[in-house]
C-alpha cells in the first residue's frame, strides 16, 4: 500500500476510533459529549472515505452495524428477524434520488409511500404469544438486543395483553419520553445535583436500561408501535401493506401514531415532509424527521435490504434549528429547593417558531466545560424542541473584553451563605428562611414524616403564603383562627381544627423536628439518629464534623450538610424562635437496655394492612419503646406483625420459624412495657 493509501487509512482508523467512542458515551454510558448534528456530521464523513476507497472498508467499521453493543446487566436477547436502522436523507435531492431506486428495481409497477414522524426515543422490539407480552427488548446492534421485559412493562401504553389472541407476534416500536416529561426529569435531577439528560431520547434510553424497574416506573415513558417483525398467524394472512398493518396493529390494541400519510409519488413525500418541519414543535413530543416507506409489504420484499438498512425504507432528517446571539449577562434564581441555576440573558432570537432572550447553564460545571463568558457569540437551539440551550462558543469571535461568571457566595434571595457540597454539582442556598424556599420548606415541615400538621396541605400552605401571613415555618405558630377566617375555604371547624393541628405539632418528638428543618440529605433515619445522639436539638447546632462523622450512621455528607445549615445565622435565628414558641427541641430519654421491657433490642418487620395503626405510627410506637423495625426478615427477626394481606414476609417467617403476631399483640406488648 503506498504511502498516500497508508495515511488515508490512518485517517479512517482515527474517525472510526472517534465514532466509537461517542457510540460507546451515547449508547453504553448514557452519557454523549456532541450533539446529535455533530455526531451526523462524523459519520457522513466516514461514509465519503468509505466510498472513495471502498478496499479500506473493514467489517469493524461503525458504518457496517446498526448500533451500540449490548449493556452488561442485562441478558442479551437474539432477534429473530434483524432490527435494520435507516438510511438517512438530509435533502430533497436524496429522496428524489432513493425513489430513483425503487422504481429502478420495480420497474413498471405501480407504487406508493407511507410517511410516518420519526419519533426520537430507543427501538424495541415486544414480542406476544398467545396474545400476551412475553419479551421486550432493545434494538442492540441490530442481531442483538438487551432483554428489558420487566422494564418495558412499566411503561401503561403497552399492553400486556393483545384484544386479539395471535400465536407469535413480535412488533417494532419506538419507546420515548414527553417533552414535559423530559422537562421535569431534569429539574429533579438539577435540584439534586445530578447530571442532565442532554434531549428526551437520551433520558428514555437511560430510563430503560435501568436496573431498577421502579426507576423506570417513574419516567413516565410512552411508546408508539410502527411496524411487525416475525409473525405466525394460522388461518390468519398478514395485512398486504405497511397502510393495513398500521390499522391492523391499532385493532390489536397498540398504540399507533396517528400522523402518517399515504403518498402517491415523491412529490408528495417532499411536501408533507415539509409541513411537519414547520408543525414539529407543537407536538408533545419530540420528533427529529419522517420516515418514508413503500406501502406493500411485496414490493418491500422484492426491494430487501443492505447488511444494515432496508432498501425500501429512508429516513429525512430535519436540519437542526440553530442560532447566533451574543450572551449580554448572567444571572442566578433561587429554585424552591434552594438550587442555585445560572441562566445567559441573550439578545433576542429567534429559534424553532419562537424568540428566545435567555437560556438556563444549569450549573457551574457547564459554564466552565463549554467556557461561556458574559460577551460570548455562541449558538443556541431548543434541547427536545423545548429548553434553550447553548450548543456551542463561537470563540474566534472573542474580542478581549469578554466577562468569567463566578457563582455567588450569597444567596440572592435571603443573603444565606451559598455552598456546594463535595460530589455535587449544584450550589445551594443555606437559608431555610429563604424567600424563594419558602413554599416547598413549609411543604416540607408539615408532612406526615416531619410535623404531620393535619390540614396543611399545600393548597392551605400557598393561601397562607400568598395573604402574607406565613414568612417562615416560625410564623405557623402565629396564626389565629380569626386570620385563617378571612382566607377562602376556612370555616369555624376548619380553622379551628388547623391552630390545634399546629399547636399540637410542637410535642412532636425531636427526631421529627430535625427532618422538618429540610436539612440537605437528612432523611427521617438520620434525624432520628441524631436525635438519639445530641438529645437536645441545641447540641447538635454546635456540633463539629468529627463528632458527627464518629456517630455511626452519619457520613461526610450528612455531617457537612448539618455543619453548613446550622453555621447560617438566620437558620440559628429561625431554631430560637421554634424554640421561643414552645416547639419541642429535647428528646425523650430512651429506654434503659437493662429495663426489660418485652421490646428492648428487638427486631421487628411490619407486613400487610394493619386496622388500628398506619405503618409509620406502628413503627415509631416500636421504636419508641425500645425495639428496631427493619423491611426484610431474617434468622434474627424476633417478630413479624402480620396485618390483611401479609404476602411473602409472612411466608418467610413461617419458613424461618419466625414469630408471628397480630396488630393486638403487639399493642399488648407496649402496654406491658408502660
Amino acid at each position: 500500500m503506498g504511502g498516500g493509501h497508508e495515511q488515508i487509512r490512518q485517517t479512517i482508523d482515527k474517525l472510526r476510533r472517534e465514532i466509537e467512542q461517542h457510540n460507546y458515551r451515547y449508547y453504553v454510558l448514557d452519557a454523549p459529549t456532541i450533539t446529535d448534528t455533530q455526531y451526523d456530521r462524523l459519520m457522513a464523513d466516514l461514509q465519503q472515505m468509505e466510498r472513495e476507497y471502498p478496499f479500506l472498508v473493514t467489517p469493524d467499521s461503525p458504518t457496517q452495524r446498526v448500533g451500540g453493543k449490548p449493556r452488561e446487566g442485562f441478558a442479551t436477547v437474539q432477534h429473530t428477524i434483524a432490527m435494520l436502522s435507516l438510511a438517512n436523507a438530509f435533502g430533497d435531492a436524496e429522496l428524489i434520488e432513493f425513489d430513483r431506486r425503487v422504481r429502478g428495481t420495480l420497474g413498471n409497477e405501480s407504487y406508493d409511500y407511507v410517511v410516518e414522524l420519526k419519533i426520537d426515543g430507543l427501538a424495541v422490539s415486544l414480542t406476544y404469544q398467545d396474545g400476551i407480552l412475553v419479551r421486550g427488548a432493545t434494538r442492540g446492534d441490530g442481531a442483538t438486543g438487551e432483554d428489558i421485559t420487566v422494564n418495558l412493562k412499566t411503561i401503561r401504553s403497552i399492553p400486556l395483553r393483545l384484544h386479539k389472541p395471535v400465536d407469535l407476534l413480535e412488533v417494532r416500536g419506538e419507546v420515548y419520553m414527553p417533552k414535559k416529561s423530559f422537562i421535569e426529569l431534569n429539574r429533579r435531577r438539577e435540584e439534586r445535583g445530578e447530571p442532565l439528560f442532554a434531549n428526551p431520547r437520551n433520558a428514555a434510553a437511560g430510563s430503560l436500561r435501568q436496573l431498577d424497574p421502579a426507576v423506570t416506573a417513574g419516567r413516565n415513558l410512552s411508546i408508539f408501535v410502527y411496524g411487525i417483525g416475525a409473525a405466525e398467524l394460522p388461518g390468519e394472512g398478514l395485512p398486504e401493506s405497511h397502510s393495513e398493518s398500521l390499522k391492523w396493529l391499532e385493532s390489536l390494541g397498540l398504540r399507533v401514531n396517528t400522523h402518517h400519510q399515504l403518498c402517491r409519488d415523491i412529490g408528495e413525500v417532499i411536501s408533507y415532509c415539509r409541513i411537519w418541519q414547520d408543525k414539529k414543535a407543537a407536538l408533545p413530543y419530540q420528533i427529529d424527521g419522517m420516515v418514508i416507506k413503500v406501502n406493500s409489504l411485496d414490493q418491500q420484499s422484492a426491494l430487501g435490504a443492505t447488511m444494515k438498512s432496508p432498501r425500501w425504507a429512508i429516513a429525512f432528517k430535519f436540519p437542526p434549528e440553530q442560532a447566533q446571539t451574543i450572551v449580554r449577562d448572567i444571572i442566578v434564581s433561587v429554585g424552591r429547593t434552594g438550587v442555585i441555576t445560572p441562566t445567559a440573558l441573550l439578545d433576542p432570537v429567534s429559534v424553532a417558531g419562537s424568540t428566545v432572550s435567555r437560556a438556563t447553564l444549569h450549573n457551574e460545571d457547564i459554564i466552565r466545560e463549554k467556557d461561556i463568558r458574559i460577551g460570548d457569540r455562541v449558538i443556541i437551539h431548543k434541547a427536545g424542541d423545548v429548553i434553550p440551550e447553548v450548543v456551542e462558543v463561537l470563540k474566534d469571535h472573542r474580542t478581549g473584553g469578554e466577562k468569567m461568571f463566578s457563582m455567588p457566595v450569597e444567596c440572592p434571595a435571603c443573603g444565606a451563605e451559598v455552598v456546594r457540597l463535595s460530589g455535587e454539582a449544584a450550589h445551594r442556598c443555606t437559608g431555610a428562611a429563604c424567600p424563594a424556599q419558602l413554599l416547598e420548606g413549609l411543604i416540607h415541615f408539615a408532612s406526615r414524616g416531619a410535623m404531620d400538621i393535619a390540614g396543611l396541605g399545600p393548597a392551605v400552605v400557598t393561601q397562607l403564603v400568598e395573604a402574607g401571613l406565613v414568612g417562615d415555618v416560625s410564623d405557623l405558630y402565629n396564626l389565629t383562627v380569626e386570620q385563617l377566617l378571612r382566607l377562602e375555604r376556612f370555616a369555624d371547624k376548619s380553622a379551628e381544627n388547623l391552630v390545634r393541628a399546629i399547636e399540637a405539632s410542637k410535642e412532636n418528638p425531636l427526631h421529627r423536628l430535625i427532618f422538618a428543618l429540610g436539612i440537605r440529605h437528612v432523611g427521617e433515619r438520620a434525624a432520628r439518629v441524631l436525635a438519639e445522639h445530641f438529645g437536645d436539638l441545641r447540641r447538635l447546632m454546635d456540633a463539629d464534623c468529627e463528632e458527627l462523622i464518629a456517630i455511626m450512621e452519619i457520613g461526610p455528607k450528612i455531617a457537612e450538610s448539618v455543619i453548613n445549615f446550622m453555621r447560617e445565622p438566620q437558620n440559628r435565628a429561625l431554631i430560637e424562635r421554634l424554640i421561643e414558641h414552645g416547639v419541642n427541641v429535647v428528646a425523650e430519654a430512651a429506654p434503659a437496655a437493662g429495663s426489660g421491657g418485652p421490646l428492648i433490642g428487638k427486631t421487628l418487620v411490619l407486613t400487610g394492612t394493619l386496622a388500628a395503626l398506619k405503618r409509620d405510627e406502628a413503627k415509631e410506637l416500636i421504636e419508641k419503646v425500645g425495639g428496631k423495625v427493619s423491611s426484610s426478615v431474617s434468622k434474627k427477626t424476633d417478630y413479624v406483625v402480620a396485618g390483611e394481606n401479609p404476602g411473602s414476609k409472612y411466608e418467610k417467617a413461617v419458613k424461618l420459624g419466625v414469630q408471628v403476631i397480630g396488630e393486638e399483640d403487639l399493642l399488648d406488648l407496649v402496654k406491658s412495657h408502660h
